[in-house]
This record gives C-alpha cells, sequence and structure tokens, in this order.
C-alpha cells in the first residue's frame, strides 16, 4: 500500500495554479479548495476573518447587561475555569474590565474541593462580597441547579462557553456556539477565544468611559486569547487560526512579566513562541497550578505587574509542575501493571475504567490521555479527593465515539458528566465505581459508532533526509500554527540508512537516530522521538545501526540546540 497520497485532479490543480504543486497538495488536504480559501488560510486576514462579536447568539444582550453594570459601578464576578482555557480567559477578561474601570473581581474555584464549574459555596462567597452580576468563562452551560441558587439571591448570570449542552440553566444570557439555534459562521472557539469575543463586544456596545480605549487595544488581550486556543485544542481553523496566528505574534512581543517569567523558568525563547512551546512547555505549567496547588497562583502570575511576585509565581509553578509530571509517571505504572494483568487473561474491554482512591483526579486526564491513544478505546480513570464520590477524566481513544453520548447512555451512574465529544469529566458515587466498567461497555454497545478505519499513516510527500533543510521550514511556517483541523504535515522518508541509535532523557524513555540515505553519506539527519516506546512500540526494534528502514516524520526546528539545526520528529515506522 502507498505511504502517499492520490495526485490532485486537474480541475482542483486548476484552482490552485497559483501554487507549486507541493503547496497545493498541502492545501487540498487540508480542505482548501479553492484560491479564495487558500489566499485567506495563508495569509490569515484580523480585519477581513475576526467575525463581528454581536452576530453570535444573545451575544449583544451579554454585552448591553455587562456595559450596564460597567456604567452602574455594579460588582461584578468573573467566575472562570481552573485549566489553560478558562484561566487565560478569565484574566484576558480581568484586564478588559480592569481597562473599563469596572467593579469587578475574579473567582477560579479550586479543582479538589469545589469541582468544576459553578458552586453553592462559592456562589455564596461572591454573594457576600456584593456581587449581582456573574460572567462564567469556559463553564456554566451544564449548571442548572447553581444557576437557580444564584437567581435566588437576586445575581444574575451570563454564562458563556463553549461546551456541548443540555438541559440549559435559567440564566439572563447564554452564549454558547454549540446550543441549538446558533446561526454564526464559526461554532469551534475555546472558552477564552469567546471571552475575547464578548470583551469586543462590550467594546462595541460602548460604556462610560469607553472613548478613553484606543481603538484596536482589545489586540492585547490575544495573547491570552491564542495561549488559550491552542492549549485547548480546538480545531485551528477558520477565526480559530486567526487567534492562534496573531495570538503567538502578540505573546512573542507581549509585556506580561507573567508570560516573560514563565518563558524564562520553561526555558523557551518569548521571541521566537511556538505552538509547540504552547503545548509542551507553557500550557501544562498553567494547568499544574490547579492540579497540584491552587489554580489563582496561575491567574496572579499572569495578572501581576510586580516584577517580584511574577518571579516567585512563575518558579512555584514550575516546582508544582515537576511534581505532577512524577505523580502522572506513579499513576501510570501503576495504571499499565493493572492492565498488563488483564492483557494476560485476554481481558481489555471496549471501555477501560479503573481508579484508586489515592490517584488525584487532577492528574486523570493526562494518563487517560495517552492510554485511550494507545489501547484506541474509552479511557475513564477516578481519583478521589475531599468527598466519598469519585471523580475523575476521559478520553475517546478513537473517532466515532461521543464520550457525552456514552455517559449520558450510561447517566444513572453518573453524579456528574460532561465535556467534549472526544474528552470530558465525571463523578460517580462511591459505590457505582465496582460497576462503572460494566455499565460503560453495555452502553457503548447500544450506540452507533460506526467509524471508517483508518488505512495506516499517510505522508504529504516523499523526501530524502538531505531535502529536510531550513529553506523546507520556510515554506512550511506559511501553514503554521498547526493543531487540530491543520496537522503537521507528514514526509516520508524511504529506506533510509540508520547510522546511530541512542536514548536520551532520565529515564532513557526519548530516542534519537542519525539517517542518511546510504551509509557512505558525508552528512548526517538526526530524527527523534519523545517517549519513543509509547509512542511508536514495538516498531522501534525495526531502529537498530546498520539497517535500513522507512520513516514517517514531521520537519522542525530543535530550538534546544544551538544555532536551532534542523530535525525530523518521528511519527511512524513503516
Amino acid at each position: 500500500m502507498s505511504l502517499l497520497p492520490d495526485a490532485l485532479d486537474e480541475t482542483l490543480r486548476n484552482e490552485l495554479a497559483a501554487y507549486d504543486d507541493f503547496t497545493a497538495g498541502l492545501l487540498a488536504r487540508r480542505g482548501i479548495h479553492t484560491r479564495a480559501d487558500a489566499e485567506a488560510f495563508l495569509s490569515p486576514s484580523y480585519d477581513e476573518q475576526i467575525g463581528d462579536p454581536m452576530q453570535i447568539l444573545n451575544m449583544p444582550r451579554a454585552a448591553a447587561r455587562i456595559a450596564l453594570a460597567i456604567d452602574a459601578k455594579e460588582r461584578i464576578g468573573v467566575w472562570s475555569d481552573y485549566d489553560c482555557d478558562g484561566i487565560p480567559g478569565g484574566v484576558l477578561f480581568h484586564d478588559f474590565l480592569k481597562k473599563a474601570g469596572a467593579n469587578f473581581t475574579n473567582y477560579i474555584p479550586h479543582r479538589h474541593n469545589e469541582g468544576f464549574g459553578l458552586n453553592t459555596g462559592g456562589i455564596d462567597a461572591l454573594h457576600k462580597d456584593g456581587v449581582t452580576l456573574i460572567v462564567t468563562i469556559d463553564c456554566g452551560i451544564a449548571d442548572v441547579a447553581c444557576v437557580d441558587y444564584a437567581n435566588s439571591l437576586g445575581i444574575e448570570v451570563i454564562i458563556t462557553d463553549h461546551h456541548l449542552p443540555g438541559e440549559l440553566p435559567k440564566a439572563y444570557a447564554i452564549v454558547d456556539p454549540k446550543q441549538e439555534g446558533e446561526s454564526n459562521a464559526y461554532k469551534d472557539f475555546c472558552g477564552a477565544g469567546l471571552a475575547w469575543k464578548l470583551a469586543c463586544a462590550v467594546l462595541q456596545h460602548g460604556f462610560v468611559g469607553r472613548e478613553a480605549i484606543q481603538p484596536g487595544w482589545e489586540k492585547w488581550l490575544l495573547d491570552m486569547a491564542g495561549l488559550a486556543t491552542i492549549a485547548d485544542m480546538v480545531p485551528l481553523t477558520g477565526e480559530n487560526r486567526v487567534l492562534a496566528r496573531y495570538g503567538l505574534l502578540v505573546m512573542r512581543k507581549s509585556p506580561r512579566l507573567g508570560l516573560q517569567k514563565l518563558c524564562k523558568v520553561a526555558r523557551v525563547n518569548q521571541r521566537s513562541l511556538t505552538e509547540d512551546d504552547i503545548g509542551f512547555m507553557i500550557a501544562p505549567r498553567i494547568n499544574a497550578a490547579s492540579r497540584m496547588g491552587d489554580p489563582m497562583d496561575a491567574f496572579r502570575l499572569l495578572t501581576t505587574d510586580d516584577e517580584n511576585e511574577a518571579d516567585a509565581l512563575a518558579k512555584e509553578l514550575e516546582r508544582i509542575n515537576r511534581s505532577r509530571r512524577a505523580s502522572a509517571a506513579a499513576v501510570t505504572r501503576a495504571v499499565h501493571e493493572r492492565l498488563a494483568e488483564r492483557k494476560e487473561r485476554g481481558d481489555i474491554p471496549a471501555v477501560i475504567a479503573m481508579g484508586d482512591p489515592e490517584w488525584r483526579p487532577g492528574l486523570l486526564g493526562i494518563v487517560a490521555n495517552s492510554l485511550a491513544e494507545e489501547y484506541e478505546r474509552p479511557v475513564f480513570l477516578w481519583g478521589r479527593e475531599g468527598t466519598l464520590n469519585a471523580k475523575g477524566s476521559c478520553r475517546a481513544g478513537r473517532k466515532g465515539i461521543n464520550l457525552v453520548a456514552l455517559m449520558d447512555a450510561a447517566k444513572d451512574v453518573f453524579i456528574e458528566a460532561g465535556g467534549h465529544a472526544a474528552s470530558g469529566g465525571f463523578s460517580v458515587k462511591e459505590d457505582a465505581v465496582f460497576f462503572l466498567e460494566e455499565k460503560l461497555c453495555a452502553a457503548l454497545q447500544r450506540l452507533d459508532t460506526s467509524v471508517v478505519e483508518e488505512s495506516g499513516p499517510h505522508a504529504d510527500a516523499e523526501l530524502l533526509p538531505a531535502h529536510a533543510t531550513s529553506r523546507l521550514l520556510l515554506s512550511l511556517e506559511k501553514f503554521a500554527p498547526f493543531g487540530m483541523g491543520n496537522p503537521k504535515p507528514v514526509f516520508v522518508f524511504r529506506d533510509v540508512y540508520v547510522h546511530e541509535v541512542s536514548w536520551f532523557g532520565k529515564a532513557e524513555e526519548h530516542l534519537r537516530v542519525r539517517i542518511a540515505e546510504d551509509e557512505f553519506a558525508s552528512s548526517m539527519s538526526e530524527a527523534i522521538s519523545f517517549f519513543a516506546k509509547r509512542e511508536l512500540g514495538a516498531d522501534i526494534k525495526k531502529l537498530t545501526a546498520g539497517a535500513r528502514a522507512t520513516l514517517l516524520a514531521n520537519v522542525e526546528r530543535d530550538q534546544f540546540s544551538r544555532k536551532s539545526p534542523v530535525r525530523l520528529r518521528i511519527v511512524a515506522i513503516s
């Protein structure tokens, strides 16, 4: 079977005639089939591609209410989620309300003590603080009872969320592009992206003091909107692509002290920040705040104007992120030991569900994600903290499975359940954990999960190792930032000669090979794989010195080596 895609048909090739074969092929394989769409993709325009926020369902009503609260100096409570979507969203709305001269406070629930979304204790605290309007960011769409409770206290609630809705709360306004009746052209914003749209809508509506805010000032908030858009793994297409692209530009020159300090402790060059830096270096440290400590530490880091405070908070996030990695690794080892026993018995079910009262729930999303990818099936992991109820995270593992629908089909075992089609969170009663797996497997059988099976990995083009150059990288940069909906191009390096194989990392978990076209080549190319045994499985045995192998790999720049040489990131071994 060929690893390469079919050639473009004549009609499509003529439509993309302005581009060379290489570029046209990459565009077509990303669903871009017209010259106009190609121009918009390769040269994203803020002015032309950012839509009018007032076209989003209920946005005018929400913007008018917030403007009224600003004018009247009402106490506004900004309630955001505790992850690397909700925290940046809370930060940008903090910056906006501060610039607008509003009377406001930010509230981020403690992951382990309060859990996801609204809760009555937090609402009571805001009520005591004099809050009369709550604006949620990246949460709230499932909190029917809590919104009713806020209403009973005389607090109005504006919900901004991007999670899949069920029964809608009786909020003053609900801004969620996934709700029924939404007609806006773009619907895939993350929570912070939607919060940025709300800030733009309030600026467009106007309020007392609006004239003192310079036109275009809202672009400075794109550092947080872009950070969250990349970190939350929403599709980097359409308007999200513009938010991510311009967000990176703002982040690279942002005066935000917390971002500067975070880049420093993560050993990331802020001036050349990439989506990989965010996904692998910045976002994990922000997320660590809630998983191992207090999410307000990350919020304070990104809002402080005090350099000493920023420095101390960045170092604290670095410390707890190291602790997070060690704790997650311990959970991963424990899960693999259990699964190894079940594998020997031939007892790996269609849905994997397991847990331990000693596991920290905030770490389980990372572990569930790697297991779901490895076993290609839904994985539900639970732990316990603070209550008798088990809380956890789940990942779908393969296409065709909607976790929200799966949990709804087994709703009698859940206290709370929600999230996206591919990832979610849940809590179950103490006794329900004993038959959670059984219930989920039965529910999966009842769902229509027909999937078009992948025929195997495919490459965008075939290259020789010598073709992986800085010139090629420059041509690929036009397609960045990469992410969901816009994957990194993959190239096949066929029958290359393996000169050297080595392992690196504290536990020698990462693989480095040096390859060339043949054994007599004067120069070699470097190819790496992080967590190679997990990512490549048994295929790594094909990579031995003196052997020949066919690699599928991305071409990237090694930011951690002097002069940033070009290297390959191995995707698969064929």
